[in-house]
Order: C-alpha cells, then structure tokens, then sequence
C-alpha cells in the first residue's frame, strides 16, 4: 500500500524537481544521442551548472544549460560543413 500525505498525494522516495530544474542525466543522454555520430563526446555538466562536450578535435564546448551547448555544439558542426 502506497504512503499517502494528509492531501491524497503518494510520497515519493525522491524530493521532487522543481520547475526549472534540470534532470542532468536525462539531458545528457540525450546530448550524447544527437552529437555523438557527430564527432561529440565527454559531455558533463561542471561546477555552477556549465554544461560541456569535447570535439572530436579535442575543443570543449560549453553552455549554460543543455540548450544553450546544444547551440554551441551546432554553431561549431555547422562551421565545420
């Protein structure tokens, strides 16, 4: 039987996300998904959130959030083209 709060809502083992909170592993999963057949890896999220991936030249690539790499990781693609 599931634990219950004192407003109907089961509790969670995990302290839920709030809302503009990252699931990091998710997101980096998912980086990894789009940019690796691209030349793309070492993708991590460093100190104060700074999200980054290294180049298959060995550049390292950072964003604020994984967005904003994204960005910066399809800016430096399309250079290379």
């Amino acid at each position: 039987m599931p634990d219950i709060h004192d407003d109907g809502q089961p509790r969670s083992g995990s302290r839920p996300r709030g809302v503009f909170e990252v699931d990091e592993d998710a997101a980096l999963t998912e980086l990894e998904k789009a940019w690796a057949d691209g030349g793309y890896h070492g993708f991590c999220v460093l100190e104060h959130s700074l999200w980054s991936a290294i180049s298959s030249s060995g550049e390292v690539l950072t964003g604020n959030t994984p967005d904003g790499l994204d960005q910066q990781i399809r800016a430096h693609w399309q250079a290379l083209q």
